[in-house]
């Protein structure tokens, strides 16, 4: 984990980056395909969608849920990626549904930087990091 400095502007950057996007967008899929049949099934993503926290409340305190509660939770948001319910994502699906996210946390975060914990191998960790390089390159 690291801590960085971004706004609307670098996640922007990055999704309409089709080359960057594109290609985080494959590597990440490839590791959540363990094996590698080209679709994520239900078990694939859970990890995936576990890592996106929803029931995290202030500064990395955890809730206890329901455990009902927290399946019904990860029902619901694989049902948002497998666009067509057939119990599995494909590539496309997996691509198209990260790009609304990371566009709806664009559009909620507003253009006044803010600083947040990022994971590593995280899209926006990943969003960071092409802005960084690009900045680099521009001012050589």
């Amino acid at each position: 984990m690291s801590v960085e400095v971004l706004d609307a502007a670098t996640i922007f950057n990055f999704v309409e980056d089709e080359e960057a996007f594109n290609v985080s967008i494959c590597d990440h899929f490839a590791n959540l395909d363990t094996d590698h049949d080209g679709l994520l099934s239900y078990a694939e993503m859970l990890k995936e969608l576990q890592s996106l926290r929803v029931f995290e409340t202030h500064f990395g305190i955890d809730v206890k849920p329901d455990p009902g509660e927290l399946a019904h939770v990860y029902d619901s948001l694989f049902m948002q990626f497998d666009h067509d319910s057939n119990g599995t994502v494909d590539l496309e699906e997996f691509k198209g549904e990260t790009k609304q996210m990371m566009l709806a946390m664009a559009n909620g975060m507003g253009f006044l930087p803010v600083q947040m914990v990022l994971e590593e191998d995280s899209f926006l960790k990943k969003a960071v990091d092409r802005e960084s390089i690009m900045t680099r390159v521009t001012t050589i």
